[in-house]
């Protein structure tokens, strides 16, 4: 898991904050999945000692599936992968407000028409 975290940090932009309204990329270890949640709520967990907060998601699945998870600011900022049901978890908002996803999406889309016209021209 840490090795696609590692690749999935090269092609995306990743913030260092987590807010409502973020889009999160959620990875999962077993079943290994990559899927996109949007961030509806944050609110401290009183219940805890320490800081943990609960974090209400919409995963952008098919169907949407409505979750809280209670995660501590290392792990919803994608400092840490962390255990959930004793499987590995990473989560972490993606910057798509200043341009930067925007322009990795026009240089991926670039690329690919490079190599469709390379593939005619053989």
């Amino acid at each position: 898991m840490e090795k696609l975290i590692e690749e999935l940090r090269t092609v995306i932009p990743f913030k260092d904050t987590t807010g409502v309204g973020d889009i999160v990329l959620v990875v999962t270890q077993n079943p290994q999945m990559v899927l996109y949640g949007f961030i509806t709520s944050i609110e401290r967990d009183k219940s805890k000692k320490d800081e943990w907060w609960n974090i209400g998601l919409t995963l952008l699945s098919v169907p949407l599936q409505k979750v809280v998870w209670t995660l501590r600011t290392a792990q919803m900022t994608g400092q840490e992968i962390f255990t959930m049901g004793g499987e590995k978890r990473f989560f972490q908002a993606i910057d798509i407000g200043n341009g930067r996803l925007l322009s990795q999406l026009q240089r991926t889309d670039e690329v690919n028409q490079k190599k469709s016209i390379l593939k005619r021209i053989k």
